[in-house]
């Protein structure tokens, strides 16, 4: 009987503690960088806070107008609807890198269109009325900046249109794609 009872503490002490290794890994992979297109990324999401002036010092008038204050640029106007480079495409407002060339599709509607981003959790979501009908805006998890709106008449695999302002987003070319650029005549 007792040594039925050392056997089972033992058991159960070796499967609490292989638990408790595999949450520590869980965790400690959860913190490793994201890389995508040769570059790294943070994988977690620290809030970035600042007030509206140090955001006006900071950004353009278009880029405060759509970032700060949800607006809109216009159709086919921005630097990025009809880029074909290959790499990501970051957060203007704080850099983090939101998608990648590879989920970026032609949509026809003349503002940057991608089917998914690189991590969910870089992307924040809200129900937006402004236009008088509902609508799901996104904005970016670590500054809070407006991007657009993600609509359900995407490409698949997942579906899913993520309609994004140019000026909300920079462009990091892949190395490969900034070596090619260089040797150019």
């Amino acid at each position: 009987m007792q040594l039925k009872f050392i056997f089972l503490f033992f058991l159960m002490a070796t499967t609490f503690a292989s638990c408790q290794q595999g949450a520590k890994k869980s965790s400690e992979s959860e913190n490793l960088a994201v890389q995508v297109a040769g570059l790294d990324f943070p994988a977690t999401v620290q809030p970035i806070e600042k007030t509206e002036e140090e955001w006006k010092s900071e950004l353009t008038d278009q880029e405060f107008y759509v970032l700060r204050k949800a607006g809109t640029e216009y159709a086919f106007s921005g630097d990025l609807w009809d880029n074909k480079k290959e790499g990501v495409y970051t957060c203007r407002g704080c850099q983090l890198p939101l998608f990648s060339s590879a989920t970026k599709y032609r949509s026809g509607t003349g503002w940057p269109s991608f089917y998914e981003p690189i991590k969910d959790a870089y992307i924040g979501e809200d129900v937006d009325y402004k236009i008088g009908y509902k609508r799901t805006e996104v904005h970016c998890a670590r500054c809070d900046g407006h991007l657009g709106h993600v609509f359900p008449d995407g490409p698949q695999p997942t579906g899913l249109r993520y309609c994004i302002n140019s000026v909300s987003l920079d462009f990091v070319a892949n190395e490969a794609e900034e070596e090619e650029e260089m040797e150019k005549p």
